[in-house]
Order: C-alpha cells, then sequence, then structure tokens
C-alpha cells in the first residue's frame, strides 16, 4: 500500500497500513474532460482521516487504445466508462510504492500489460512488464522518464505530447489552501506549508544521488507542457512548467 506521503516515523509498523488507509467511496464513473483524448477519474483516498485523492489519468492513443494511468478501486461502471473511450491497451502504476489498488486494477483489467517500476512484481505477486523503454505504440505520442537517483521510488514521468500534458505520480502534489483542517494538517506533516504544488518529504529523503535525481528533473522540464497532473491533488490547468519548477527549487533542487 502507498504510505510514501506520510514520513515512515508516522507509520507504527507495516502490519498496520490497512488500517490506516480506508478504501474509498467508488465516486468515479464519469470520466473528466480535460483535452483532446486525455480525462481524469478522480478518486477519494482516506489516509489517517484526510482525504489525499487519487486521480487516474486516462490517454486515448490514435490507435484507439487507452492507456490507463494508475490503478483504483474500479467498479464495473468505472470499466465500462473507461472502455466507452477506446480499448484499454495498458494499465500503469508510476512508482515502486503504489500498489494501493494494484490487484483491484490487475482483476478490473486482466487481458492487459500491467506496466511498473522493475521490482513492482516483487510486490504485488504478479508479473508486469516495464514502463521504459515505452511500448513502440506510444512512439511520438506518449514519452516516458524513469526519474534516476530516487531508487526506493523508482518514480516515472510521462507527457502526453498532443495536449501539452505532463503527468506525474508522486513528484509533487498540488493542494489549495482551502483544504478541511485535517486534510491540511496531514499535509504539513507531508509536505509542508508550500503544498500548491509541492514535494512531499519521502520524495526529497528518497533522493540517493542528487546529480542524477536533477539531471532527470532537468529532462522533464526541457518536455513541451503547460498542463500537469499530479498523482494527489487538483490539475495544474496552466503555467504548470513554472508552478513544477519552483516547487522543485523549493524542495532545494537546482535543475540546470
Amino acid at each position: 500500500m502507498n504510505f510514501a506521503i506520510i514520513p515512515p516515523s508516522l507509520i507504527p509498523n507495516r502490519s498496520k497500513k490497512a488500517a490506516l488507509v480506508i478504501t474509498p467511496m467508488n465516486i468515479p464513473a464519469e470520466p473528466k474532460f480535460l483535452a483532446e483524448n486525455l480525462w481524469l477519474l478522480a478518486y477519494p483516498l482516506k489516509m489517517l482521516g484526510a482525504d489525499l485523492r487519487r486521480n487516474v489519468t486516462l490517454i486515448r492513443l490514435c490507435s484507439g487504445k487507452v492507456v490507463i494511468h494508475s490503478s483504483a478501486p474500479f467498479t464495473p461502471d468505472d470499466v465500462t466508462a473507461i472502455c466507452a473511450l477506446g480499448k484499454p491497451g495498458w494499465l500503469l502504476d508510476g512508482i515502486l510504492r503504489h500498489d494501493t489498488f494494484a490487484k483491484e486494477g490487475r482483476k478490473a483489467f486482466p487481458g492487459i500489460p500491467y506496466l511498473a517500476p522493475g521490482g513492482f512484481s516483487e510486490v504485488v505477486g504478479f508479473a508486469t512488464a516495464p514502463i521504459v523503454p515505452a511500448p513502440v505504440e506510444w512512439e511520438g505520442e506518449l514519452l516516458a522518464l524513469e526519474i534516476q537517483g530516487a531508487p526506493e521510488a523508482r518514480d516515472t514521468a510521462l507527457l502526453h505530447v498532443q495536449s501539452r500534458t505532463l503527468i506525474l505520480t508522486e513528484l509533487v502534489f498540488n493542494f489549495g489552501s482551502d483544504e478541511p483542517i485535517w486534510t491540511e494538517l496531514l499535509l504539513r506533516v507531508a509536505v509542508g506549508s508550500g503544498h500548491h504544488p509541492g514535494m512531499p518529504r519521502p520524495v526529497k529523503g528518497g533522493v540517493k544521488n542528487k546529480a542524477a535525481f536533477q539531471s532527470s528533473l532537468t529532462t522533464i522540464l526541457g518536455w513541451d507542457f503547460d498542463r500537469v497532473i499530479v498523482g494527489h491533488g487538483d490539475v495544474i490547468e496552466r503555467d504548470g512548467k513554472a508552478k513544477l519548477l519552483m516547487a522543485i527549487k523549493a524542495a532545494g533542487f537546482s535543475p540546470v
């Protein structure tokens, strides 16, 4: 299960994880249109009483196949809604610790490749394929880069070329200043007061090779994007590159 967003010191032990994550209400079924060939399903995700949300991004390629970015507790209605957009082609989880709903995702979409970072299959107990190098069918439409320098995360960034949208998992969160008090308190512990957007403390703490990490961020910032979809929080619809750079610098990193 994904507890990367709160410092390990706040988690008594791994056996108590199930008690800390409450299965979210299955509110989605109607994907939110963001841009041509791009939709979002936003699920509630309760952790320690706060709603940190779980975003699932749906990308339709020219082939008509749909990339499902992030697993979730998909209901039959969710599956029907996703299939209405196109033929599911790939299910993807972009970071090692994003296994909270992996089994639910595999069950909902059993016949398609499940892409994840190396080592993910050992965590979830079933076979997965690597995200990088990206499938040949994505060429010219969807770029993928594993962020180096943080081996315990192996987070992966995607770029949807057509809509100029960067799709992240946990590199940054994006929550406004009007969150409920308990959510705000948890965000201050996990991210800090600057979380619009902000880099979670465990992401910063997981960087073992700063030069490699900053080099990956430099590559990402060199991509052509304006919108940023985060794994947790609100979509950054405008000025995403500038806001991402600001969050990266506030976390103490200096892409060149």
